[in-house]
């Protein structure tokens, strides 16, 4: 049994180095740098007016003529729940442990081109959606490349693989970095968490969509600026670090980190692949998720939700993640990352550890509470989100009759989840979800005349766009 998953493991690795080399981070990045272009630029240009639209519109209700089911703050706050992740936390940390300092530039040019590659999968959500046998909007990659390119094969599999990495990336990855956090912080064994995390998620679950929305639109806000303010606080603690921190972040970017600390070094190569790949897994620019979200929003134009997605990235990667950072940078933790000495004996931090002790070492004593509160809140809402993209992948395949049997499968895999080893699922899982993004790429790219003749529509008209 052991050579068998050994077998499975290493199969999933030449596969996920595959997936996830520089050929499909090439293709991600580069995606986002030809609608960047062919829009002119639209995220800079038109940041104020994607700002007055969303961050100005938070609290603004639809107009009763709009079509959708729920809110474009609602929609967002779906998609942001599923992107403002353990990965905000645990992921900025790692990047900078394997690539330096200078890799958080690069999260940034990820950020800066992934903008508009979001903007293009909303505008097709919202272009090619329709309504289910129970009347309900779906909409994201399946319908786009199944209605828009006509490639009906091609939407079965992104649909495939989508239900499958949900139950990986978006539910048992999740819950077992709750339960390993709230483990270490507080002494609550696994399994407690287990339970309580599948009874929580079932009540919200079941109850779809709807309720769905209604529970992020509360939760996202509040666990965003809980951890930004607890953030904000230690960069204000130790502010003289901050300078140092962003001269470390732009040096590096284009020069070797040398090794100090428990810091082994890093090539600008290293900096440049894991700043860029943090910038892709933290805001899931081009992998095809957060549009499944998004089709259900009541708007008047693909464009007008489409900037909904710009503020996504730019909430996720350039705010929260870049806070993440500067933390890490600024209390100087970034030396202490995980190796193991002459003895053979391990010693530092990794991952969400390196985070925790970057806030303990700014803000003693809560600063470790606020991560893991944070990182509580951030997986759990992910598990909501990823559940509902799951189960519309699933209803692409078999109909709106497997959406039930989805979520009660979906339940007890997030129990199994808190008390398990997950590391071959965590793999298969970040295979899967690397293997959304080819289809999706593929509808993005085929379908990118239909993006910029709407994009031109809609700002073309002065009702619409002043």
């Amino acid at each position: 049994m052991l050579g068998f998953v050994k077998a499975i493991h290493d199969f999933n690795g030449i596969i996920n180095s595959l997936v996830w080399g520089p050929y499909m981070l090439v293709l991600l990045v580069g995606t986002g740098v030809f609608f960047t272009l062919r829009t002119n630029f639209l995220q800079i240009r038109r940041f104020g007016f994607t700002m007055k639209e969303t961050l100005m519109k938070i609290f603004e209700k639809p107009e009763a003529s709009e079509e959708g089911d729920i809110t474009p703050f609602q929609a967002l706050s779906t998609a942001l729940a599923a992107t403002i992740g353990t990965g905000n936390i645990a992921g900025v940390a790692t990047a900078i442990a394997l690539g330096g300092p200078g890799a958080i530039f690069w999260m940034w040019v990820s950020a800066f081109f992934g903008m508009m590659t979001k903007f293009g999968e909303v505008v097709l959500a919202i272009k090619y959606r329709e309504k289910n046998a129970e009347g309900n909007w779906v909409g994201g990659p399946m319908y786009y490349i199944e209605k828009g390119l006509g490639l009906k094969w091609l939407a079965i599999v992104f649909s495939i693989f989508g239900a499958l990495a949900a139950f990986g990336i978006g539910n048992m990855v999740q819950s077992n970095s709750v339960a390993a956090a709230l483990e270490s912080t507080f002494s609550i064994p696994p399994y407690i968490t287990g339970i309580f995390l599948a009874v929580a998620a079932g009540a919200v679950i079941l109850g779809g969509l709807k309720r769905i929305a209604v529970v992020t639109e509360r939760i996202v806000p509040l666990m965003a600026v809980f951890y930004m303010v607890g953030a904000t606080l230690i960069l204000i603690l130790n502010i003289k670090g901050i300078p140092n921190a962003f001269a470390l972040i732009f040096k590096h970017a284009f020069s070797p980190a040398a090794a100090v600390g428990g810091f082994s070094g890093a090539f600008v190569m290293q900096a440049m692949t894991r700043g860029i790949a943090r910038g892709v897994f933290s805001n899931e620019a081009g992998l095809g998720s957060a549009p499944i979200a998004h089709a259900a929003a009541r708007t008047d134009h693909p464009v007008r939700q489409g900037l909904w997605g710009i503020f996504e990235v730019f909430a996720d990667t350039i705010v929260i993640c870049t806070l993440t950072a500067l933390t890490i940078l600024s209390t100087g933790v970034w030396q202490k990352v995980a190796g193991v000495n002459e003895a053979g004996v391990e010693y530092g931090f990794t991952g969400a550890a390196l985070t925790t002790e970057a806030f303990n070492t700014g803000l003693p004593g809560p600063g470790g509470i606020i991560v893991a509160i944070g990182i509580f809140f951030f997986a759990f809402s992910t598990i909501l989100s990823w559940a509902y993209y799951g189960e519309k992948c699933a209803e692409h395949l078999f109909g709106t009759k497997v959406n039930k049997i989805y979520r009660i499968i979906w339940l007890p895999l997030i129990f199994v989840g808190a008390i398990g080893n997950l590391e071959l699922i965590w793999s298969i899982a970040d295979t899967l979800n690397g293997l959304m993004a080819i289809p999706n790429l593929v509808g993005l790219l085929g379908l990118s005349g239909v993006i910029f003749a709407l994009t031109k529509e809609f700002f073309g008209s002065k009702t619409k766009a002043n």
